[in-house]
């Protein structure tokens, strides 16, 4: 069945208080996206965010960012006074800081008006998701230590997991840790409120997991012996990928990298806990850097930069059979973009997995290129471009003449090149096409949402603006899903 969607992190909704959140506004989004005649709504990954607000380091992959909480719906639900929600709202403008500091204290006033009421609810909900309670005792060691990195953790005893140390700190922290554990049955409250109200309206939600964990990170912590570190518990070799045409010294991206072997021995169980909270978040999971499964790039802790590293073998096949017998019901989407080797393509071939295509890549060589309209096939999702892209608009102000003149020769003739790329993707024959938001609204390099290998520099802070999600759009929207078949029967 052919579908569309809309690629919109919750952070970029235009909710008043400095970051979208998981209240009004997402669920006018999802209205919005049934009007359109859509049926997908990508975000990004929804964890806790880590250094730089990259959504792609998180201090915990089963746990959930509480700044996309939503103070207005809390007062809704009895959980807070209306005046309180007001008192702890920041400002119109992106800012991440004070977003999470006056987060903060809204939601310990919230846990200490509550939690007494609310204990056997909590306790049910970490019975049940048993990997909330080491995400919280490692947040709430994180803020007794100042905020620093575990690895510099001053307590040896704490960081290497002794018994001893493990029960002093729940004794001395219980308060915390509770903080904790009682926000994150908030967020997934909120959360799956709304990816109900998502389905019973025909829209499924399309969620994001990157491949690698951040080291500073509740999981990194809690199963070191799943890593490949040394006997302080520090990586041995780290994430990245080599040198290309868009970075000379290729991409360090610092994660610890994992023990494939020890992995193995456990029966993938790490990995399966994972997915299978990525299955409860989510109806579709886009697994981020897919070609780390058939070969990973390492890279010698300590390096200052990628240049000098080595690619090694990945468990590929063993391990998604493993998944595939164990999740039979998880819907995977391959982020299959980078160096595609033979390897990676065999293991896709494997997995049947729908993998990615993304257009503005398709016209910088020829028609062989694998992004190239032509070229793509039914079981794929295709993008005019992503989070990691330029927007459209942007691509286009940037591209050569030989680039454009190729693109023209190929998309189809609309008023403008947004809209050549978005008919184009609609009516490729990919089963499903995913445009990012920017793209729909026609907006520049100014909204782009990330450039990879920076931090800072307003990666992650692009709102969409209140009353642009018009009826005259969503009809312009659907009158184009219909054209190509893509409206839900």
């Amino acid at each position: 069945m052919r579908k569309s969607g809309v690629l919109l992190h919750i952070t970029s909704l235009p909710t008043p208080g400095g970051i979208g959140t998981l209240g009004a506004d997402a669920y006018a989004f999802v209205d919005f996206l049934k009007k359109a005649g859509m049926s997908v709504w990508q975000v990004l990954p929804i964890g806790p965010t880590g250094y730089g607000e990259s959504p792609y380091q998180s201090h915990g992959t089963h746990a959930g960012n509480i700044n996309l909480i939503d103070l207005n719906f809390l007062v809704r639900d009895g959980l807070m006074k209306a005046e309180d929600a007001k008192r702890f709202q920041a400002g119109s403008s992106t800012d991440f800081d004070t977003v999470k500091r006056l987060k903060r204290e809204g939601l310990h006033l919230c846990f200490e008006q509550n939690f007494n009421r609310m204990e056997a609810m909590v306790d049910t909900f970490t019975q049940s998701h048993k990997n909330i309670d080491d995400f919280a005792f490692f947040m709430a060691l994180k803020d007794y230590f100042g905020g620093r990195m575990w690895t510099c953790w001053p307590d040896v005893a704490i960081r290497m997991r002794e018994e001893g140390a493990m029960a002093h700190y729940r004794r001395i922290l219980r308060d915390e840790i509770n903080f904790h554990r009682f926000t994150q049955y908030v967020f997934f409250t909120q959360w799956l409120c709304l990816k109900a109200y998502a389905n019973k309206n025909g829209i499924q939600i399309f969620g994001d997991m990157p491949i690698y964990v951040a080291e500073d990170s509740a999981d990194c912590w809690a199963n070191p012996n799943i890593f490949q570190l040394d006997r302080d518990r520090r990586p041995l070799k780290v994430a990245g990928v080599p040198p290309d045409y868009f970075s000379e010294d290729g991409q360090l991206w610092g994660n610890p990298l994992y023990d494939w072997k020890a992995l193995r021995r456990t029966g993938f169980e790490w990995w399966i806990d994972r997915l299978r909270t990525a299955g409860e978040l989510y109806d579709m999971v886009r697994v981020d850097h897919f070609i780390g499964f058939a070969n990973y790039y390492a890279i010698r802790a300590g390096a200052p930069n990628a240049r000098v590293g080595k690619w090694e073998k990945a468990p590929g096949r063993r391990f998604f059979f493993v998944v595939k017998r164990r999740l039979p019901e998880l819907n995977i989407i391959a982020e299959d973009l980078g160096v595609v080797s033979n390897r990676v393509k065999r293991l896709l071939r494997y997995c049947g997995f729908p993998g990615m295509k993304v257009l503005c890549f398709g016209f910088d060589s020829d028609a062989t290129n694998p992004h190239f309209l032509g070229n793509i096939r039914e079981n794929c999702v295709v993008y005019t471009g992503t989070h990691d892209n330029d927007t459209t608009l942007g691509w286009w102000e940037k591209a050569s003449e030989k680039v454009r003149a190729f693109a023209l020769e190929n998309l189809p003739q609309c008023d403008s090149i947004c809209d050549s790329m978005i008919e184009a993707a609609l009516g490729s024959a990919a089963n499903l096409c995913v445009l990012p938001m920017q793209d729909i609204l026609h907006l520049g390099s100014e909204a782009r949402m990330n450039t990879p290998g920076t931090v800072g520099g307003g990666n992650w802070m692009w709102r969409m603006q209140p009353g642009v999600l018009t009826d005259e759009l969503a009809a312009r929207l659907h009158e184009m899903n219909d054209f190509y078949e893509r409206t839900p029967s």
